[in-house]
């Protein structure tokens, strides 16, 4: 049985979309460690189009996930505490927003593409979006930065989906593509999206990932596993965001001032076959890119690298800074730091062992290192990145 001190909390979220299923276990581990909330999960969103249906009994909070905000209207005007996570720039007064940093996703997306070693990139979403639209600014950002172009397709998204929109949209983006100088690499801004873009693609008599390299966002499995080949992407930390919510939510509850908008970090880029290419006009360093990726973490120096690429420390190190604007050393600790978020995010390994498998014989120097590229050490990268089940 329930005290009288527990909370009753409203969750609507539609559990028909993948990502809402990861932010319910965020905010379920927010209780766990928090709170003692009782809860009703509106898994269809009725009580959006109907805020009646809900309000048949009393809610202490309620959190939000729809681009209909006439449930949010009527908890305000019930003077219920309410938290928005709808990824839109629609605020509303003292109801806590929460959305993803799509701006650090699109940079993510930019910077991974950049490491593959293209110099020709596009960006395919959708115009009406501000989430596509945020995505994008932080993909051309990144990719303008190093003095490169990027190209933009975008279009009116359709929420009325069906497969005639569908196949008009993958001739649009045909189109596009064919005019497109290759090899180039295109982020999409969604997985989605990114389907579109390989149908595209495949339609053309392009390769993937030789001729076009396709990378998306979310990470949503059903899609990424659909695509051919296997779709890179990007994953919203969608525990972090759940966590977040209930957060907001629980100080709202408790008299507290409500956050206007929060955002939320994206996690490393999950690679797949879409992006796995190194598209370096320098066979050299396109060889060593190879080993790199494959070998970085099994105790790799840049002396045996460059042996096996037969040419001297020196001239593997002028064709770096040339193509890459980076040292052969910066790519080994580059590819050995994303190994180690990977395991942070992914495992409960210690960081000791973790330095072992990714090739650093201390664990300290592991820190420094990670410190200095990330920002942060990892104990805090994985308490932030991480919630436990």
């Amino acid at each position: 049985m329930y005290s009288s001190d527990v909370r009753h909390v409203a969750l609507v979220l539609q559990t028909r979309m993948e990502e809402n299923i990861g932010i319910l276990r965020g905010i379920a581990n927010y209780e766990h460690e928090h709170a003692d909330w009782s809860f009703f999960l509106d898994d269809q969103a009725k009580s959006v189009n109907d805020p009646s249906w809900l309000f048949r009994r009393h809610w202490d909070g309620v959190i939000c996930r729809h681009l209909d905000s006439r449930l949010i209207e009527e908890c305000i005007k019930r003077k219920v505490p309410c938290v928005d996570l709808e990824d839109t720039k629609i605020f509303h007064e003292n109801v806590p927003k929460i959305r993803p940093d799509n701006f650090a996703l699109g940079n993510l997306a930019g910077e991974h593409l950049l490491d593959r070693g293209f110099s020709n990139f596009g960006f395919c979403g959708f115009s009406s979006e501000d989430w596509s639209l945020e995505r994008r600014k932080g993909m051309c950002e990144a990719i303008e930065a190093t003095g490169n172009e990027c190209s933009v397709f975008d279009t009116v998204y359709s929420h009325e989906l069906d497969p005639g929109w569908d196949i008009r949209e993958q001739v649009h983006i045909q189109k596009w593509i064919e005019t497109l100088p290759r090899p180039v690499a295109i982020m999409a801004c969604n997985d989605m999206r990114a389907l579109q873009v390989m149908e595209a693609v495949h339609s053309a008599g392009l390769r993937i990932p030789e001729d076009v390299a396709v990378i998306g966002a979310n990470n949503e499995t059903c899609r990424v596993r659909l695509a051919h080949p296997a779709l890179s992407s990007i994953p919203m930390n969608l525990e972090e965001w759940g966590y977040s919510a209930a957060k907001a939510l629980d100080e709202v509850m408790e008299g507290k001032p409500a956050q206007k908008e929060l955002y939320v970090d994206p996690l490393p880029v999950i690679v797949r076959r879409s992006t796995e290419i190194f598209a370096v006009e320098d066979k050299v360093v396109s060889k060593a890119l190879r080993i790199i990726h494959e070998e970085a973490c099994q105790m790799l120096r840049v002396e045996e690298l460059s042996k096996r690429v037969n040419v001297s420390r020196s001239v593997l190190e002028r064709r770096f800074r040339k193509f890459l604007r980076k040292s052969p050393q910066e790519e080994i600790r580059s590819v050995k730091i994303a190994e180690a978020k990977r395991l942070l995010i992914e495992t409960d390994k210690p960081l000791a062992e973790i330095a072992e498998l990714i090739g650093f014989e201390h664990p300290e120097y592991l820190s420094v290192m990670f410190k200095r590229l990330t920002g942060e050490p990892p104990s805090e990268f994985r308490n932030k990145n991480r919630r436990p089940e």
